[in-house]
C-alpha cells in the first residue's frame, strides 16, 4: 500500500441488506467481490494510512479477512453510513476520516486525492467532491445526486432533482450547468462526532441524503472538483458494465 506521509483513515461502511440490491458488497465482478475492488482501489491513494470496512454481516466480515483487509463487525443499527463511521471512530488511527461507500470503485487514485489533499491544506471540517456530468450520465436519474455551491465552494444544497432549474432555458454558451455529487466525504473526527449527535433533519428525510443534516444544522461542507471517474454500483444491472470497464482497465495496465 502506498503510504506517503499517512494522515487519513478511510472507512468503508458495507451493509448486507441494501433495499435495491441485497448482498451488493459481495457481488462478483471480474472474479472478485465488489468490496475487494473498492478496498484495493483505495490502497493506491497517497496519504491513506488505514482502510477499514465496517459491516453488519459475518459473511462480509469473513470475505474482507480472506483478502487481507481490516474489518470490524458492528451489529448496532445506525441511521446512515456516516453514523456507522462515527460509531467506530475509536478504532480509526487518524484524526481525518474519509467515508467511502462500499459500492464506489475508484478508477484512478487521483479521485480520492482530489478530496484529501485540498482538505488537509484547508481549515474545512467536512468536505466532499463534485464533477461535471458526462454525456452518458442521466441528469434526471434520482440516484445521481446533484450539488450547487457558492462562489467559495461551500455547498448550498444537494438534491436528487436537477438543480438549478433554468426557468427560461439554459443560456447560450453554458454547456452544462449541473454538477454531479460524489458520495465521498471527509471529516475531522470532531465534526464527524458532531454530525452523528445531530437529529435527522426534515430535508435529510425528504431527499434521503444524509449530508443535508449537516447543512440544516449549520455545519458547512466544502466541495472540491474532480475530473476522475468512478464506478458506482446501484443495481444488479450495473454489474456487467462495471465488469467490462474493470477488465478493460486490467488489460491496459
Amino acid at each position: 500500500m502506498t503510504t506517503l506521509d499517512p494522515m487519513v483513515s478511510v472507512c468503508i461502511p458495507a451493509r448486507q441488506g441494501s433495499s435495491r440490491f441485497p448482498g451488493k458488497p459481495l457481488a462478483n465482478i471480474a472474479g472478485k467481490p465488489l468490496i475487494q475492488h473498492v478496498y484495493e482501489s483505495v490502497s493506491q491513494v497517497p496519504h491513506v494510512g488505514q482502510i477499514i470496512v465496517v459491516t453488519d454481516h459475518e459473511t462480509i466480515l469473513n470475505t474482507v479477512k480472506d483478502f487481507g483487509g481490516e474489518v470490524c463487525l458492528m451489529a448496532k443499527p445506525c441511521r446512515t453510513g456516516t453514523d456507522r463511521v462515527a460509531a467506530v471512530a475509536s478504532q480509526l488511527t487518524y484524526d481525518v476520516v474519509v467515508n467511502l461507500q462500499a459500492d464506489e470503485v475508484l478508477l484512478h487514485p487521483g479521485l480520492l486525492n482530489d478530496l484529501i489533499q485540498p482538505f488537509l491544506a484547508s481549515k474545512a471540517e467536512i468536505g466532499t467532491l463534485k464533477r461535471k456530468f458526462s454525456a452518458e450520465d442521466q441528469r434526471e436519474n434520482p440516484s445521481m445526486v446533484k450539488v450547487v455551491t457558492d462562489v467559495q465552494g461551500q455547498a448550498l444544497y444537494f438534491s436528487r432533482s436537477p438543480v438549478p432549474c433554468w426557468r427560461d432555458g439554459i443560456p447560450a454558451g453554458i454547456n452544462d450547468a449541473t454538477w454531479l455529487h460524489l458520495g465521498i466525504y471527509i471529516f475531522t473526527k470532531k465534526a464527524l462526532q458532531q454530525f452523528s449527535e445531530m437529529p435527522s433533519g426534515f430535508l435529510e428525510e425528504a431527499e434521503k441524503l444524509e449530508q443535508l443534516r449537516a447543512l440544516e444544522h449549520g455545519l458547512p461542507i466544502r466541495v472540491w472538483e474532480t475530473r476522475h471517474e468512478s464506478l458506482r454500483i446501484d443495481t444488479p444491472e450495473d454489474l456487467a458494465i462495471a465488469e467490462s470497464v474493470l477488465l478493460a482497465k486490467q488489460t491496459m495496465s
